[in-house]
C-alpha cells in the first residue's frame, strides 16, 4: 500500500510513520503544497497513494482545501469512485463543524482525532479494507 502523510507537526507525522510503515510505503509531507505536489506526482507515475492522512490545519493551505484539490485532481484524471484514494482527516480540534464540512461535499472517508492512538488509525484502515 501507498501512504501519504501530510502534518505540519513533525511528532505527529512521525507517528503515523511509525503505525503504518509496517503496512506499506510511506510519503512524509510538511504542508499541504508538498503533499499536493506528492499526490499529483503518484498519479503521473501510475502509482497513486491509496491512504492519504491530512491534518485539517496546516500553515500554507488548509487540510480542506487541500483535500477538494486532491478530489478534483481525481475527477479531473476521471479515476473511479472505486479507485479514488482514502483520505483520512486529521484534526486537533474535536470540531463537528469541521468533520461534517469534510465529508459533506469535502470527500473525505473519515477522521481521527489527535492524539491519534494505533488502535483507532488501524480499525479505520480495516473498515476500508486496506489492511486484514
Amino acid at each position: 500500500m501507498r501512504i501519504l502523510i501530510a502534518d505540519d507537526d513533525d511528532s505527529c507525522r512521525l507517528l503515523l510513520k511509525d503505525i503504518l510503515a509496517p503496512y506499506g510505503e510511506c510519503a512524509l509531507a510538511e504542508n499541504s503544497s508538498q503533499a499536493l505536489d506528492l499526490f499529483r506526482n503518484a498519479y503521473n507515475e501510475e502509482a497513486p497513494f491509496e491512504l492519504v492522512c491530512l491534518d485539517i490545519m496546516m500553515p500554507d493551505l488548509d487540510g480542506k482545501e487541500a483535500l477538494s484539490q486532491m478530489r478534483g485532481i481525481e475527477k479531473k484524471l476521471k479515476v473511479s469512485p472505486n479507485d479514488r484514494s482514502i483520505i483520512f482527516m486529521i484534526t486537533a480540534l474535536n470540531s463537528m463543524q469541521t468533520v461534517v464540512s469534510s465529508f459533506e461535499g469535502g470527500g473525505c472517508n473519515a477522521y481521527l482525532t489527535k492524539p491519534i492512538t494505533k488502535r483507532s488509525l488501524l480499525e479505520k484502515i480495516k473498515k476500508y479494507g486496506l489492511i486484514d
